[in-house]
């Protein structure tokens, strides 16, 4: 079983057991668990459920720890002025690990 989620505008494929990094979701508190609700696609055993966001489909994913992604190096350069500057970027992300996949409702 797997299932298609939408979070920090990027949708990634996530099956039970998977780690995956994301963007920061914000303070998870004290249960130190995530609930994606854009779920986009599930696949189970009924076969793929796809629509924009389905109702009543969960992922369920707990806090691994928080990362840097990528470093990005960004060059800024005007011609004939001798203006180079070269700076780097790394992202904020959490590590998260699928819990749980919560089917739609069958009504």
């Amino acid at each position: 079983m797997y299932a298609v989620i939408e979070s920090g505008g990027k949708q990634y494929r996530v099956a039970p057991g998977d780690v995956i990094d994301v963007e920061l979701l914000g303070d998870p508190g004290d249960s130190k668990s995530f609930k994606f609700d854009r779920v986009l696609m599930v696949s189970g055993d009924n076969g793929p459920q796809i629509g924009k966001a389905l109702e009543g489909a969960a992922v369920t994913a707990s806090l691994v720890g928080e990362v840097k992604g990528p470093k990005i190096r960004v060059f800024k350069k005007k011609k004939r002025t001798t203006y180079r500057r070269t700076t780097g970027h790394r992202q904020h992300m959490h590590r998260v690990r699928i819990d749980e996949i919560q089917l739609p409702s069958s009504s």
